[in-house]
């Protein structure tokens, strides 16, 4: 599975970072953003509300998330 850091990465960056994977994902394949903005993790959640994905939050230390992103 691929990784994206986005540590210290502030919006839009991540979101962009993320919008790139899933226009080169195909069926089945994941990927995994971490990022320690709450306010990416927002926007990311709303960005995938658009796609045909499912995805999976953890907040492995306080205020770093791990976003898992499977297309399906």
């Amino acid at each position: 599975m691929k990784k994206i850091d986005c540590l210290g990465d502030v919006c839009p960056i991540p979101v962009i970072k993320a919008k790139k994977e899933l226009h080169n994902m195909k069926s089945g394949e994941s990927f995994m953003i971490v990022t320690d903005h709450s306010c990416t993790l927002e926007s990311l959640v709303e960005l995938l509300k658009k796609y045909d994905v499912e995805y999976n939050v953890d907040e492995v230390i306080n205020g770093v998330w791990e976003i898992t992103i499977t297309k399906c």
